[in-house]
């Protein structure tokens, strides 16, 4: 991959002024050169009238291979994000992938990608060097193809998510472009306010003191700057390690059950209490709290403070800008009554946004709690998504249907005020078992259409009538057309994320077949982008019990527990039914492993041995929220389950739901492709071992006998090269090595009919030119799967003397090399006529006999073919290198011989290789 990159100013070409030349037909283009294009928003030095200014440049080429689709999604991802450009990522990644796969898998082509940052928008231009290929257009009364469908799938992407696209062509070239409008604000910037005169801005001291406070979980003070000494008056070593509430004069209203222990455990929090200052007075602050966590996960609170009347420093804006100061009459409030009552989240905050809206709400009518629900597209059920005052975490996401009979939440669509709980219960389920008494709810509406449910209750019955249902509804009716597109908003954010993790998805499960690593990615790409922990089982066969095969969590410590967990468990029934269950068993088992431990601390605790708490306790944390199993089906046929859970006290959001189960189907399919995969290497190695020798026989007298054999091909153990010892009778060992034509499993294939053969011809007592002779009828007799073969084969008789005796014959093969232990080397037979060609032979042996200290080496041609550019390892070379190695064992001999081979050439060896080393001892 080739990059470049550069930033304009003023809409200068990066080339320094004047109009950018042309590039050369099918060449690259340097830093800020452009080629001249039929399209009419060619990059210049000045502005034309209504051509985009470009303000930064960068391109990258990529290769025609499969990899370069993901290699251009990052490029891309990269540049928009330095560029600050974070809203449109999600969308240019997504066009763009489908785009390069266009132009790599279908056009085979190299590919240019062009992003260009302008005032409004950033536009990518996707360029092959196949412009003979055409789009395919269709008619403007015709219907886009299906999504489902392979071809057109870009641009029906491109219509859909870009602002605008195109295509441009030229003789050299296809140029495919899309534009995406960025927001409507400054790169960078989230919200900003008119500029104001002097005199209408907000007043402050001279000096601004800004206290920084954190707290942590427990809500004592870990952290006091120098600005909340000069505020207050204490100094850091005085109140690090107290509680905050200590100094807190906390503004409780009679009815309210929240203080500020409370407001330490929200995510968000901003509004005015008192801190008592060293002098015993009280200050009146504005604060903005923010829960955050460590490196280690550790949460604590980190609080801003200034005086009350400096709020303005702290306060977030107001989402409407405020009015002109000419438009307002005296003594008219510029402040909309809804902003007030929510706090003006920013926009697209929607959990802000609710939190706020329950907590005002909750304040308005002096309650215990509140809590707000949305309902579904279709209106059947409402989700919690915000509360205050009641278990939160156990409830956020909950779900409960909304029409009227038992256990339903039938008070969704009217306003309704219950008096005591206890006299209607299961009225709202939402508040069982929380203590509450009386409550009043009201719906929200958008145009006649349930969007959600606000509430209000307290712990006193016959606290509220029909005026604070009417104040509550009215509060709701401001409110839900903010909430709605708040919700859209992120629904929207979410698709288009959505669409962007599945397209990664897909590329790294079709990037291998490995069940395995399948599993792993399956795992790895779940936690914790939608779920805590994660756990894979998987069906071998259609009836067989379904198998643990694969646990992951977001904390590594808690893996090992959590998988002897789900060990002790049954697994889930492998059932097709597409969508998500929930799944009980984990958060059971979880529970009373929880509560054995308790009770064995407790009394061991009584005999004054104390346990620490066991990881039981951790363990049904870690599993104590919802879980839910996902079915893997493939081909038809439940291949195994995708088990996502969260931890105690937290639930899936739908949508999230939904996302993992468009991640079951690709990784189902890919991991049956891998385990189809993974069955039939198993059959093939397991074939392929069958045509290798068993272990080679001790040869008496003393001769060392080594062999080196590889195979060329991934995945291969068995090529078109074969060897071969074995004893023929007592005294008498026959050996051979020999190299089919051709490699892979057709070579192979001939190579066992020769192995084989060989024995058998050998052990019914025939000479060496009598088997070869029986073997190359046997290789004709095969027909058009016949190949033909080289065989060096040979009778190997120790002698008394100490000396070996060998009757060899070569059937066109490489001669085999003798190498004396005066370091001379000398061939040991002569050439004869090859097996599988010719029906009458005429094959002669000779006799070789090896003195004390001699070695006969015998290779294939994979080992003197060896070649690296033009040069080549040939005869001679392997000569020079057997010259080195006497005095060396067989073993080291052939062990020579296969480093210098390897050394030869950089690349990995593209023929079989066979290294069969004899030596006589002295």
């Amino acid at each position: 991959m080739t990059h470049e990159q550069s930033t304009e100013r003023g809409g200068a070409p990066a080339s320094g002024g004047g109009e950018a030349p042309p590039a050369a037909a099918g060449g690259r283009r340097s830093a800020g050169v452009t080629a001249q294009r039929t399209s009419p928003e060619t990059i210049s030095d000045q502005k034309p009238l209504g051509r985009p200014v470009i303000t930064a440049r960068a391109a990258a080429t990529f290769e025609p291979v499969g990899r370069s689709v993901a290699t251009a999604r990052g490029f891309v991802r990269d540049t928009l994000q330095g560029w600050g450009l974070g809203d449109v990522v999600d969308d240019a990644v997504v066009l763009t992938s489908e785009l390069v796969t266009n132009a790599v898998v279908h056009a085979g082509t190299a590919v240019e990608v062009l992003c260009l940052r302008e005032e409004d928008s950033v536009r990518i231009e996707v360029v092959d060097r196949y412009p003979e290929r055409e789009l395919p257009l269709q008619d403007p009364g015709q219907q886009f193809a299906s999504p489902d469908r392979e071809g057109g799938r870009g641009l029906l992407l491109c219509a859909a998510l870009a602002t605008r696209w195109g295509a441009d062509y030229t003789a050299a070239d296809k140029r495919v472009w899309f534009r995406l409008a960025l927001p409507e604000r400054p790169v960078g910037t989230r919200t900003a306010g008119p500029a104001l005169p002097d005199s209408a801005l907000p007043v402050a001291e001279t000096r601004v003191h800004v206290a920084v406070v954190q707290v942590d979980r427990g809500g004592a003070i870990s952290s006091w700057n120098e600005d909340a000494q000069s505020l207050f008056g204490y100094p850091a070593e005085q109140v690090v390690g107290k509680p905050l509430t200590d100094l807190a004069a906390w503004p409780h209203t009679p009815g309210t059950g929240t203080g500020i222990a409370e407001a330490l455990q929200l995510s968000r929090w901003e509004g005015s209490y008192g801190v008592r200052g060293s002098d015993g007075r009280t200050v009146p602050v504005y604060a903005s709290h923010l829960r955050v966590r460590d490196s280690d996960g550790e949460p604590s609170t980190v609080c801003l403070l200034v005086r009350d009347h400096e709020r303005a420093v702290l306060q977030s804006p107001l989402r409407a800008p405020a009015p002109d100061a000419a438009s307002q009459q005296e003594g008219e409030s510029a402040v909309d009554p809804f902003e007030v009552f929510i706090g003006s989240p920013p926009p697209d905050d929607l959990d802000g946004l609710l939190q706020r809206t329950v907590e005002r709400a909750r304040d308005m009518l002096d309650g215990d709690a509140a809590y707000l629900l949305l309902a579904t597209d279709d209106e059947t059920e409402l989700e919690v998504r915000a509360s205050t005052g009641l278990p939160s975490a156990r409830q956020r996401f909950a779900r409960v249907p909304v029409e009227a009979g038992s256990g339903r939440y039938g008070s969704a669509r009217m306003p309704s005020v219950h008096e005591d709980l206890t006299i209607v219960p299961g009225a709202v389920p939402l508040l069982a078992g929380t203590g509450m008494r009386a409550v009043v709810t009201v719906p929200l509406k958008v145009e006649g259409r349930l969007t959600g449910s606000l509430g209000v209750a307290t712990e006193s019955p016959g606290r509220y009538s029909n005026e604070e249902a009417l104040r509550l509804q009215f509060a709701a009716d401001r409110i839900a057309l903010a909430v709605e597109r708040a919700r859209l908003t992120e629904l929207e954010r979410l698709r288009r994320g959505s669409l962007s993790f599945l397209v990664e998805a897909s590329d790294l499960l079709a990037g291998t077949l490995d069940r395995d690593q399948t599993l792993a990615l399956m795992a790895q790409m779940t936690v914790p982008t939608l779920a805590t922990w994660c756990a894979v089982y998987t069906v071998a066969d259609q009836g067989s019990d379904p198998r643990l095969s694969y646990v992951l969590h977001e904390d590594e410590d808690r893996i090992d527990s959590l998988k002897a967990l789900l060990a002790k468990v049954d697994p889930p029934d492998p059932v097709p039914t597409p969508g998500a269950r929930v799944w009980t068993a984990p958060t059971d088992a979880a529970h009373s492993a929880a509560l054995r431990t308790s009770l064995r601390n407790v009394v061991m605790g009584a005999d004054g041995h104390g346990l620490a708490p066991g990881t039981s306790l951790a363990t049904a944390a870690a599993v104590g929220g919802e879980t839910v199993v996902l079915p893997l089906v493939a081909r038809n046929r439940v291949i195994g389950m995708l088990t996502l859970g969260k931890p105690a006290e937290e639930r899936f959001r739908q949508e999230i739901l939904e996302l993992a189960e468009d991640l079951s189907r690709r990784a189902a399919l890919a991991l049956d492709n891998a385990r189809l995969y993974s069955e039939r290497t198993a059959i093939s190695q397991s074939l392929q071992r069958s045509l290798l020798p068993p272990e080679l026989p001790e040869v008496t007298g003393g001769v060392e006998v080594e062999v080196i054999y590889r195979a060329a091909g991934e995945g291969n153990e068995v090529g078109g090269d074969f060897y071969d010892l074995f004893e023929i009778r007592d005294g008498t060992y026959g050996f051979a090595i020999g190299d089919v034509c051709g490699t892979g499993p057709e070579a192979a294939a001939v190579t066992g009919l020769a192995r084989h053969a060989l024995r058998l011809l050998a052990r019914e007592g025939l000479g060496g030119p009598a088997v070869l002779e029986r073997l190359n009828t046997a290789i004709l007799d095969e027909g058009a799967r016949s190949r033909f073969l080289t065989l060096l084969y040979g009778e190997l008789r120790p002698q008394p003397d100490g000396s070996a005796e060998l009757k060899v014959v070569c059937a066109g093969h490489p001669l085999p090399l003798r190498l004396r232990q005066d370091r001379s080397v000398e061939p040991a037979a002569e050439p004869q006529p090859l097996l599988g060609v010719l029906e009458d032979l005429e094959l002669y042996e000779q006799t070789v006999v090896l003195e004390p200290g001699d070695v006969l080496l015998c290779v294939t041609d994979g080992v003197t073919e060896r070649r690296e550019g033009t040069r080549m390892l040939g005869d001679d070379g392997l000569v020079e290198v057997l010259t080195t190695c006497t005095g060396l064992t067989a073993g080291a001999v052939a062990a020579r011989v296969m480093r210098a081979v390897e050394r030869f050439a950089s690349d990995a060896p593209s023929d079989d290789m066979a290294i069969l080393a004899m030596r006589v001892p002295k």
